[in-house]
C-alpha cells in the first residue's frame, strides 16, 4: 500500500516546551487515565513491523512527531532502529524523519542521527524576536539560544534538516528579515506554516496570534521574488516547490494542496490511529493496532470518507477558482469561513492562497515552457 505516512508519537503529546499555539499539548487529556507516556516495547514492535507490511514502497518512510519525540531518549531511538532493522525485508531499505524543537539534541544524538541517515524537521520561528513571542520553555523563557544550538548541531554534523516557521501575525510583517534569517543560517530547506488559531469548534473567529490571510499571502509574495531571482537552485521552500509541481502535471507531495487528504494519519503512543494530527479527538478515532492492522483501518470506510470529504464538501466558489488545481481547498481544519456567496466551507486562508498562486503562477507558466523546450 503507497502513498502514506503516519505521524507516530513515541511520547503523545508530552513536551518540555510550552508554545502558546501548540494544537497538540491539549491531547495529553485523552490518556490521562493510562498514566503511560512513552509507547511501549510491544506497541511499537508491532507497530513498525505493521508500517513495513503495509508499504509497498522501496524506500520505507517513518515519522516520529510529538509532542517532542527526543523526550523518549536516545537509546529508545537505538531501540527503534534495532526493531526495524529486525523487520526489514530484503532489498529494500528504511529512511527516517523526526521533528523536533532541537532543545535537546546534543553531540550524542546528532551522531546517532546522522549514523543512521535520519531526515530532522527543526522548528524556528525566525530571529530571537520572533521565534520568542511563541516558543518558551515551561518556565516561561524563550527556547531560541537552544533551538538554535540545536540546528547549529545539525549542520556542523550535515544531517539533511528542514526549518519548520510558523508564520503568525508578528513575524508575518517581515517576510524578508525572516528570510534571510534563515539564508544566513545556510538553510537549504523551509516550511512556511500558517498559524490559524480557531477560537472555538465552530467559530469563524481566530486568534490575535493568527496570521491575517491576506497578510500571509503576501508574505509569500515577497519571499518568493527574491528567491526566484537568488536562491532558486540553493533553497527548497515547500509551498514554493508545490505550486512549481502543477507545471509538470505532478500531484502535490503536501497533504494540505491534495484534492483528497486522509494520507497522513496519527498513531498515538497507545496504538491508538486517528484521521489527521489535526484531528485527534474520539470522532476521528478509526481503530487501534493491537486490535487492527496498520493496513486494514488505512483501508478503513471512515478513514476514506474523510479523506474524500475534503473533496466533496468544497463550495462552488473553490470549483470555479482559476487556481483550483495549486490549492484543492487547502486544509480541511481551516474550513470555517463562508464564501462571498454565503456557502460554508471557505478556507480562513483562501484571499492569501489566492494571492500567492495566482503571483507565482506566471513563473510557473514560464518553467513549463523552458521544460517544454528542452524536450524538444
Amino acid at each position: 500500500m503507497d502513498d502514506f505516512q503516519v505521524f507516530v508519537k513515541p511520547v503523545g503529546a508530552s513536551c518540555n516546551l510550552a508554545c502558546s499555539y501548540c494544537y497538540y499539548l491539549e491531547k495529553s487529556e485523552l490518556f490521562k487515565e493510562s498514566g503511560i507516556n512513552r509507547m511501549s516495547e510491544d506497541v511499537l514492535e508491532l507497530y513498525i513491523r505493521q508500517h513495513i507490511q503495509a508499504s509497498s514502497e522501496q524506500t520505507i518512510f517513518f515519522s516520529w512527531h510529538g509532542g517532542e519525540p527526543t523526550l523518549s531518549g536516545l537509546d529508545y531511538f537505538r531501540r527503534i532502529v534495532e526493531l526495524q532493522k529486525k523487520h526489514l525485508p530484503e532489498n529494500r531499505s528504511i529512511l527516517n524523519g523526526i521533528q523536533t524543537n532541537g532543545t535537546l539534541l546534543n553531540d550524542a544524538w546528532c551522531r546517532f542521527l546522522k549514523t543512521e541517515n535520519f531526515i530532522v524537521g527543526i522548528s524556528l520561528d525566525g530571529s530571537e524576536r520572533f521565534h520568542s513571542v511563541n516558543r518558551f520553555r515551561k518556565d516561561g523563557k524563550s527556547s531560541f539560544n537552544e533551538a538554535l544550538r540545536g540546528f547549529q548541531l545539525l549542520r556542523f554534523y550535515e544531517i539533511p534538516c528542514e526549518i519548520l516557521c510558523v508564520v503568525n501575525a508578528q513575524n508575518v510583517a517581515y517576510p524578508l528579515e525572516v528570510y534571510r534569517f534563515f539564508k544566513s543560517l545556510k538553510a537549504d530547506f523551509v516550511t512556511f506554516i500558517p498559524l490559524v488559531d480557531q477560537l472555538s469548534p465552530g467559530s469563524n473567529q481566530v486568534s490575535e496570534r493568527s496570521v491575517p490571510a491576506k497578510a500571509f499571502g503576501e508574505f509569500l509574495c515577497v519571499i518568493f521574488e527574491e528567491w526566484k531571482t537568488e536562491d532558486i537552485v540553493t533553497v527548497k521552500i515547500q509551498i514554493f516547490e508545490e505550486a512549481l509541481r502543477t507545471a509538470f502535471g505532478l500531484d502535490h507531495s503536501l497533504c494540505i494542496f491534495k484534492a483528497v487528504c486522509g494520507r497522513v494519519p496519527v498513531v498515538e503512543y497507545n496504538g491508538d490511529f486517528y484521521s489527521c494530527d489535526h484531528f485527534v479527538d474520539s470522532a476521528y478515532l478509526i481503530g487501534n493496532i493491537l486490535e487492527k492492522s496498520l493496513a486494514e483501518i488505512l483501508k478503513d470506510p471512515q478513514q476514506k470518507a474523510f479523506g474524500q470529504a475534503k473533496l466533496d464538501t468544497l463550495p462552488e466558489y473553490c470549483l470555479k477558482c482559476e487556481v483550483l488545481l495549486m490549492c484543492n481547498g487547502a486544509c480541511p481544519k481551516d474550513r470555517f469561513i463562508e464564501t462571498p456567496d454565503g456557502d460554508p466551507g471557505l478556507n480562513y486562508l483562501c484571499e492569501g492562497y489566492k494571492l500567492f498562486f495566482n503571483h507565482s503562477k506566471p513563473f510557473v507558466d514560464e518553467v513549463y515552457e523552458a521544460w517544454k523546450m528542452q524536450e524538444k
